[in-house]
């Protein structure tokens, strides 16, 4: 091909380059005056165990992520801490939080920030991306996170950075199957790769069972090795009990042992922690006689502040030369539901004998924890990531969003502004209950008692016009609390949706003269809408209604429940 012709052909695609993103830009930016505008929104958590369980001055509270912060992994150059958790097709994938001292985390915001690199468009929303492992290179001074990526043919992926505060690299596609991938790297540089896959076809011998493997890794290529992948662990740690879904491999090494552990059992009430034990990364691994290391699966399903299903675990060496486990659990509401979805945990690891132990991790768990010694507890201050009851307000005047407010399916920056009045939400032409990127600013519900409130300016046009706030556990479960029009009339409505079937659970015609406020508030199982034309004196929108649909218990998947402040142009929901 000439170089003439390279030149044109090059022109053309930088071209169709700039005209896309000049309809997307069109697209994306088309505000109106008639858009709706929140004001503020404020969370509040009020669980009754915070209340009955106040810190001591050397303490800290467990779960330290409160919230669908699942599948935690962590890492450590010199004296800072990196963990990460999974997302799914929440926006941007991959959240990461920073630390000097395993107790005080600030939030930076999402691995995968790129929706041209990363793109759950389409997916359910307990897909996208999960269970990602991150590690320090001390050979070249480098940070790698890799995760499974279940949209855009992605599939196993890792990411580069010298330094996580500025930002990752590009993905790099990686030649293998399975999932929940994890790499390591020996005292000589060497690189590993590890991760669950499915059986050798033909070899699977029940439901649920699932092979470890590990790769030897390329870092020049950043690429397995092909031909060097080996099974390691088949089953779990005895196969003979058929155990199901090893997986959430971490490979460390201590005492010139190398150790594998992994989580067994399935991510809910038979989750557990294994660790196995080699001269060699490539094996063979022998369990330890004291398995499992973590659980909460021996205790009685009636026991008061119930954390269950404990497990994918990873360790760190603390700031106090010892060791400690982040891992993920649930808290049930009185109806046993989870709402909130898996949180992440951290528990103290006595690593003195030959094998890790999480202290007090085959006990019912409390919710607080003793401080690394010199620490001070500033959770929910300076900037640190709140914990415990707590507080949170938004009143839109930064153009710097917390990275705690996120998009589902794209990136919330495509249909949010902040203007003089608050945070201005350009609907999309898509209903919540739709497989596509949703104008909603969530938040994740982190307590089994809280409320959000908010103020909305807004005059919806038409029935096909909405804007409010929702509940989501998903795409098929949901309630929907907002402010549409029926003729010339405006309503406000509660819509419940089951399986994917909508009814209108209660609905009132309103006087809009002015902003209203919308609050949900949350008694465990039971949540109450309700709103205030006056910005003061709340009237319940019908009676409390269950939030079993918010639970994964009836909805199913891997999140957890979302409030989110919503804006639509093609509402479906119609008042009675």
């Amino acid at each position: 091909m000439s170089n003439k012709k390279k030149i044109l052909i090059s022109v053309a695609v930088l071209f169709c380059s700039i005209l896309t993103q000049a309809q997307e830009s069109t697209i994306l930016k088309k505000k109106s005056s008639k858009d709706p505008i929140f004001s503020n929104a404020t969370y509040v958590g009020d669980d009754q165990i915070y209340k009955s369980n106040p810190l001591k001055e050397d303490e800290f509270y467990s779960p330290i992520l409160q919230g669908c912060y699942p599948d935690p992994a962590i890492t450590r150059k010199g004296d800072d801490y990196y963990m990460v958790c999974s997302s799914f097709a929440m926006f941007p994938g991959v959240p990461i939080f920073h630390s000097k001292d395993l107790v005080n985390w600030t939030d930076l915001g999402g691995v995968l920030d790129k929706v041209s690199e990363f793109n759950p468009h389409d997916t359910g929303i307990s897909a996208g991306v999960y269970a990602p492992g991150i590690t320090y290179n001390p050979h070249n001074d480098t940070f790698y996170m890799i995760v499974t990526a279940f949209t855009g043919g992605l599939g196993n992926i890792i990411v580069k950075t010298k330094d996580p505060k500025k930002g990752w690299g590009s993905p790099i596609k990686l030649a293998f199957n399975g999932i929940d991938p994890s790499i390591f790297f020996d005292d000589n540089g060497k690189g590993y790769v590890v991760h669950n896959d499915a059986p050798d076809k033909g070899k699977e011998l029940y439901n649920g069972h699932r092979v470890i493997k590990v790769w030897e890794y390329d870092l020049e290529k950043d690429q397995v090795i092909p031909g060097t992948d080996k099974i390691i662990v088949d089953g779990g740690v005895d196969l003979s009990k058929k155990p199901i879904w090893i997986e959430a491999p971490h490979l460390y090494k201590k005492d010139n042992h190398y150790y594998l552990m992994c989580a067994e059992g399935g991510t809910g009430g038979n989750h557990s922690e294994v660790v196995f034990i080699s001269d060699s990364p490539k094996g063979p691994f022998k369990p330890a006689s004291n398995n499992p290391i973590l659980t909460q699966r021996y205790f009685p399903q009636n026991r008061p502040n119930k954390v269950d299903w404990a497990g994918h675990a990873d360790l760190v060496l603390g700031p106090d030369n010892k060791y400690y486990g982040v891992f993920l659990g649930i808290r049930p509401n009185e109806k046993d539901r989870v709402n909130a979805g898996r949180e992440t945990f951290m528990l103290p690891v006595d690593w003195s004998g030959t094998f890790p132990v999480f202290e007090n991790g085959l006990v019912p768990m409390g919710p607080k924890l003793k401080m690394p010694n010199g620490v001070v507890n500033k959770t929910g201050k300076d900037g640190f990531f709140p914990n415990g009851n707590f507080t949170f307000t938004e009143n839109f005047t930064s153009q710097k969003l917390d990275y705690r407010w996120i998009g589902l399916r794209g990136p919330r920056e495509h249909f949010i502004s902040i203007v003089k009045k608050g945070l201005q939400i350009t609907p999309f032409a898509v209903n919540i209950k739709e497989l596509k990127p949703t104008s909603t600013l969530f938040y994740r519900q982190q307590h089994n008692t809280f409320s959000f409130t908010t103020t909305l300016e807004y005059k919806p046009e038409s029935e096909k016009d909405l804007a409010g706030i929702v509940c989501l556990q998903n795409e098929s479960y949901n309630y929907v609390f907002g402010i549409t029009k029926k003729g010339k009339d405006t309503y406000i409505l509660l819509e419940r949706t089951e399986k994917g079937q909508s009814e209108i659970v209660s609905s009132a015609k309103i006087e809009m003269k002015g902003a209203i406020r919308l609050q949900v508030k949350a008694t465990g199982d039971n949540y109450q809408f309700s709103y205030a034309l006056n910005g003061a004196d709340f009237e319940n929108l019908g009676n409390p209604v269950s939030g079993d649909i918010l639970s994964t218990n009836v909805a199913g998947g891997f999140t957890g429940a979302l409030v989110g402040l919503y804006a639509t142009s093609s509402n479906n929901s119609h008042p009675k």
